[in-house]
């Protein structure tokens, strides 16, 4: 079975960054990254650069070049991101049937889990990004949302037939149950939405020689600004509650956050706990997929899902985390 990806070869990564009159040393990295393929190209005399190849039939060309629109504009209010490169006005470009557009090489680490200093900082970082995200909404990129995240992704998986048939009727009743409280806590909770970074993980929040900066913004979405800061916190509920003191402290800095929000974070929570198995159901057919989570199908991987759900009720169940 052919997939997105079989014709993308070294040769065809280093003919397209030659077309925009770069001139390549011919080495290619593959970098770690599965919905998309990236890599590191040598150039002459230069850094080298990073290639994007957008998996076709993901995003339309007007929302990626909205992500990109998006990039720009923070980096006009010094937000620090790595945006994409220009190339004579235009920032995605085609070659044999590929979108890509081109970045430069920005390394750096990840944030230490837990850190408080570095969470007051990423906080600022992350209000400076909300304050450019809350002037204006996507037009092309859809909004974080129950339907999508939650119902579709279920829908995905009992049509895939992905979910072993003595496991069944045990995962779908306690997603079903799930779903409605996510829905019913949705239902009393104020919300604005806001474009996002949508990805909001410790990797796409990186830091080098001090300085802090965001990267691929693949995933922005329209959705609640506690999306972008739940993914920071972990370990117990103490800790939990100091580490958002810390951001939060951080982001009203530049951006005023709404504490009714927290009510979101365990919705949050389990939309992405059904979205990742779903993501994982859509792309079975590439074979990286298979090769890379060869759990994924087998009846141990959704008996822990079968468990991992009934935990995450329970914690909506839990009041919410406060900011004092």
């Amino acid at each position: 079975m052919s997939h997105p990806f079989d014709t993308l070869t070294p040769d065809l990564v280093l003919d397209a960054v030659e077309s925009l009159g770069f001139l390549s040393d011919a080495r290619v990295l593959a970098l770690n990254s599965y919905e998309n393929r990236v890599y590191q190209v040598g150039i002459e005399g230069q850094q080298p650069l990073i290639a994007k190849f957008y998996r076709p039939d993901r995003w339309s060309d007007a929302a990626i070049l909205e992500e990109h629109a998006f990039s720009f504009e923070l980096a006009e209010h010094e937000v620090p991101i790595v945006a994409p490169l220009q190339h004579e006005g235009r920032s995605l470009f085609a070659h044999q049937g590929f979108r890509f557009a081109l970045f430069p090489r920005r390394g750096g680490h990840a944030p230490e889990p837990g850190n408080l200093d570095q969470l007051y900082r990423l906080g600022q970082l992350l209000g400076r990004l909300h304050a450019v995200g809350a002037t204006r909404p996507f037009e092309h990129r859809e909004t974080l949302a129950v339907d999508n995240f939650g119902h579709a992704s279920l829908k995905t998986l009992l049509d895939g037939h992905f979910v072993p048939r003595e496991l069944l009727p045990a995962f779908e009743s306690v997603a079903r149950d799930l779903l409605a409280r996510v829905e019913a806590i949705y239902a009393r909770t104020p919300c604005q939405a806001i474009r996002l970074h949508g990805d909001c993980h410790a990797g796409n929040l990186m830091h080098r020689d001090d300085v802090y900066h965001v990267v691929d913004l693949d995933d922005c979405r329209m959705g609640p600004a506690v999306q972008d800061l739940w993914m920071m916190l972990a370990g117990s509920r103490e800790e939990r509650l100091g580490q958002l003191a810390e951001l939060v402290d951080g982001y009203n800095e530049f951006h005023d956050f709404d504490p009714r929000q927290l009510a979101l974070i365990e919705p949050l929570r389990a939309l992405r706990q059904l979205h990742h198995s779903a993501w994982l159901a859509r792309r079975w057919d590439d074979p990286a997929f298979p090769r890379s989570f060869p759990w994924f199908g087998q009846p141990r991987y959704w008996g822990d899902q079968i468990l991992a759900l009934r935990e995450q009720i329970a914690a909506l169940d839990e009041a919410p985390l406060k900011v004092f």
